[in-house]
């Protein structure tokens, strides 16, 4: 019996199948299968499957939706993606290990207490940008019957010993979690993320409404389906899921505290939904009836819209105003606008008082760890500026990885919201949330986190699914308006920031300071990151660093990474760091044990693993814009640039102005390489042209520029002068032999 069983239900969605069963398949935990319910085997995606059964006995192909998944399944567990889900590496090794260290089944621990229900952390990943949206517990209560099912395991026996079945029907997801809930399963939470989610626009209900679109927690609202939500559609589906949980709740006599937390969870996928279609009576009327028929004892209608539904005053709540999406969701959550209306009073105490002169708040990527321009201005704020007290703004997971004499306050806590109402300077590489409020006097930097080549900001409009998945322009803007100051890398960064977020802020042309540790760094330190991760002197280091696709891409069957590294030869080693890392693959296995392959796709700090390397392979990341303060090779590996170019948008034609060869296939790659044209003088004056636009600011003394302009307050003709890019000596590789010159 293995210990999971991964059921993954089958549309006919063939491109995304590779993106979830290459990542389970690749698991270092290999006690599992994987079923695969095809719900038309004879489609492409069911071909698929039948030749992922035929490579690898794990893979088990049936006939049908999720139930004839669960009714094949043997394991002691079961996890339910969806095609496109991720699961990430190492995600089986920690959810076993999480339920062996809670007693569960198969721990063999004498004071068994079985788990039947453990909530996984899971991330949303915007197609448009993708810069992932984790959802983790701190604010969620984990019997929720709006948490995914696609992020929950069960276990099996547990499910079959409650008789539970996937209902029947649109939106099956609400009404299987809401029968779940009423089995009262012991329940617990990893809080790690391992689950990804590629959000997709949706442009019509179509055979994904009611799957991904009809899951809780991710909204029912399919726009084809907005104006018409009776017989047949999203809205009459929701309400037989609503009724069957709640007419089964009413036959077991439940606590009244879970009968009204079950009750309010429900209505709140309702009265959502309601409001974003306000337009059917017979779905209003029907809500109506379920409401009064099921509503339990001591229940209260804590908004309007619940009240108008109630006593089904449809004319009324059509009248509503400000009935958005989001607003609709924000009121929905109870328990979390209660949260928020705290946390809300709490900010606006301290923003009464006095703006802290001595305060700097600093923030990375939504509080992920120590990390780009703002850790660089806060390092070298520390040595210039001690009298500012600086604090760093984290999640409270990545505490632990923060540098030991660095004080850092946990987001959403009481201590954040008082440095972001006291502090008088604040750094941060993306926005902070739209509820911080610019005070007068106070000081925003926007440090950004690369040169863009891909449209940003309000040059997005033009590309309409970028624009509709990215929401609210007007919001952005008013973010932007906290802007005081932007920082920029280069002219070509300047002139992006000014169209791309037209706003009163003024440009710092300084660099970025991130890219400082390029020109400061020294040969023996180099050659201590080397030998940290394992590159062996005499080969050539090559680090691989492609972007995130905006649309579905199966990465593993477009570039064979195992076999790049078998033919590059014995010289070079590769330095893996992607969004994927297929150690299932034999293939790779024997690269990584060969010492052909190394991945430092987890390691924090990029700017070492840049440093480490000795060339940089990159499709269209903004890594090669950094990268090329080194002055070393850059390839360009671009396979699919025309379907990048038309999704995303870009501000210039790469293919035409590369920092060095490019490639258009896997075999032109190698042989770039493998030739030695990748360090010829062709690579040299294309790279050489590219760091001239490119590198203009960056020469090791940006953090030092900044911290003197805007926290010491000195003008700008005494800040250090700009080191002209002919003599600059950034680091220089420790494999490529080469005299320590300025660069040209």
């Amino acid at each position: 019996m293995p210990r999971f069983s991964i059921i993954v239900t089958v549309h006919d969605v063939a491109g995304r199948l590779p993106t979830t069963l290459d990542p389970v398949l690749a698991q270092s935990f290999a006690d599992f299968e994987l079923i695969a319910a095809c719900a038309a085997p004879d489609s492409p995606a069911g071909a698929l499957v039948a030749e992922y059964a035929e490579r690898d006995p794990r893979v088990v192909r049936v006939t049908g939706a999720r139930e004839a998944g669960l009714r094949a399944a043997t394991g002691t567990y079961v996890l339910f993606p969806d095609a496109g889900d991720v699961l990430t590496p190492g995600a089986l090794a920690g959810i076993d290990a999480r339920l062996r260290a809670s007693g569960g089944a198969g721990s063999g621990s004498e004071d068994e207490v079985e788990i039947d229900i453990l909530r996984l952390g899971h991330e949303r990943v915007p197609w448009w940008e993708g810069e992932p949206v984790p959802e983790l517990f701190e604010d969620r209560d984990p019997t929720d019957v709006r948490l995914p099912v696609w992020a929950t395991v069960y276990r099996r026996a547990f499910l079959r010993d409650h008789g539970l079945a996937f209902p029947e029907g649109r939106c099956a997801d609400l009404g299987w979690a809401g029968l779940v809930a009423l089995a009262d399963g012991e329940t617990a939470v990893l809080d790690t993320v391992c689950v990804r989610r590629p959000e997709r626009r949706q442009i019509g209900g179509g055979p994904t409404a009611g799957t991904r679109t009809g899951l809780p927690g991710t909204g029912l609202r399919p726009e084809a389906d907005a104006g018409s939500l009776g017989a047949g559609s999203l809205g009459a589906g929701l309400l037989d899921q609503v009724e069957l949980v709640l007419g089964r709740a009413a036959g077991q006599e439940l606590p009244e505290d879970r009968a009204r937390a079950l009750f309010t969870q429900l209505f709140a996928e309702v009265l959502d939904l309601a409001a974003t279609a306000p337009r059917d009576r017979a779905f209003f009327r029907r809500a109506g009836r379920l409401h009064r028929r099921f509503r339990p004892a001591g229940h209260r209608a804590t908004t309007v819209r619940a009240r108008l539904l109630r006593r089904g005053a449809y004319t009324a709540f059509r009248a509503l105003p400000a009935l958005g999406r989001q607003a609709a969701r924000a009121r929905a959550y109870a328990g979390r606008s209660a949260l928020r209306r705290r946390r809300a009073l709490l900010y606006a105490w301290y923003l009464r008082r006095p703006l802290d002169e001595n305060l700097a708040v600093f923030a990375a990527y939504w509080g992920r760890g120590y990390a780009c321009n703002p850790a660089a201005i806060h390092h070298k704020a520390r040595e210039l500026a001690p009298h500012i007290r600086s604090v760093f703004l984290v999640k409270e997971k990545e505490l632990p990885h923060m540098p030991g004499d660095v004080e850092s306050v946990v987001i959403g806590s009481r201590r954040y919201w008082e440095v972001m109402a006291r502090a008088k300077y604040t750094f941060n590489n993306v926005n902070f949330e739209h509820s911080v409020v610019k005070r007068p006097g106070s000081v925003h930097v926007q440090t950004h986190h690369g040169t863009p080549l891909k449209r940003m900001g309000v040059d997005q409009i033009e590309y309409r699914a970028v624009a509709a998945a990215t929401g609210s322009f007007g919001k952005l803007m008013r973010r932007v308006d906290r802007w005081d100051f932007s920082l920029s890398s280069n002219a070509h960064s300047t002139e992006v920031w000014s169209g791309a977020y037209p706003s009163a802020f003024t440009h710092l042309e300084y660099g970025y300071p991130r890219n400082d540790r390029f020109y400061t760094a020294a040969p023996g330190e180099v050659a201590a990151i080397r030998e940290r991760l394992g590159i062996p002197e005499d080969k050539v280091a090559l680090l691989y660093a492609p972007t995130y696709r905006d649309y579905p891409r199966d990465v593993s069957a477009q570039f064979d990474l195992a076999r790049f590294c078998a033919e590059l030869g014995d010289e070079f080693v590769v330095l893996l760091r992607a969004h994927y890392f297929l150690d299932g693959d034999a293939g790779l296995r024997r690269a990584v044990a060969d010492g052909r392959l190394i991945d430092v796709t987890s390691l924090r700090d990029t700017e070492d693993v840049c440093l480490a390397s000795d060339a940089l392979i990159t499709d269209y990341s903004s890594i090669m814009f950094d990268y090329a303060n080194l002055d070393r090779p850059i390839v360009t590996y671009a396979d699919d640039w025309d379907v990048y170019r038309d999704t995303r948008g870009v501000y210039f034609d790469l293919l035409a102005e590369p920092p060095g060869h490019v490639a258009r296939t896997q075999d032109e790659l190698i042989r770039v390489l493998t030739s030695g044209e990748w360090a010829d003088g062709r690579s040299a004056a294309l790279r050489s042209a590219f760091r001239a636009r490119f590198c203009e600011f960056d020469d090791g003394q940006a953090a030092e520029r900044v911290v003197r302009r805007v926290l010491l307050g000195q003008p700008e003709e005494e800040l250090p002068a700009p080191i002209p890019l002919r003599e600059r000596l950034p680091a220089p590789a420790a494999a490529v032999a080469r005299p320590r010159t300025p660069a040209h």
